[in-house]
């Protein structure tokens, strides 16, 4: 299951290496497709926090199916970064993978990366942002 996992987090956290915003709306849970939901904490090379996060940030809008993409850093860990994805579907945040904008993020993204943390799949049902 680690290679799993680490395959989602260098897929889906580290297509935070690309970022995503709120793109087109997508047809939501009440009109056949669940929204797609991942939450996961990273942890940066020591004194590579800044980089990682403008490289998971950059060119952030060019997203299709991206609802919200969210990078904060850890206020108590001076290496630790939060990543929460909110997509219009499982699929949706699979297609985006295969961008070339994503692969190059990801690629550049990932020597800066010491290892990841916790994530979490979820089904984002609502909120704030997600009409």
């Amino acid at each position: 299951m680690l290679a799993t996992r680490r395959d989602v987090m260098a897929g889906g956290l580290a297509l935070a290496m690309l970022g995503g915003a709120a793109g087109a709306a997508s047809p939501a849970e009440g009109e056949g497709r669940t929204m797609y939901g991942l939450i996961g904490r990273m942890f940066a090379k020591p004194g590579t926090r800044d980089a990682l996060i403008a490289i998971l940030t950059e060119g952030s809008s060019a997203m299709p199916g991206c609802r919200s993409y969210i990078v904060a850093r850890d206020a108590k860990d001076p290496d630790a970064i939060f990543v929460t994805e909110v997509w219009a579907s499982r699929e949706d945040h699979a297609a985006s993978l295969k961008l070339p904008s994503v692969q190059s993020a990801i690629a550049r993204g990932r020597p800066l990366i010491a290892r990841f943390d916790t994530y979490f799949e979820t089904e984002p049902v609502g909120g704030v942002g997600l009409a």
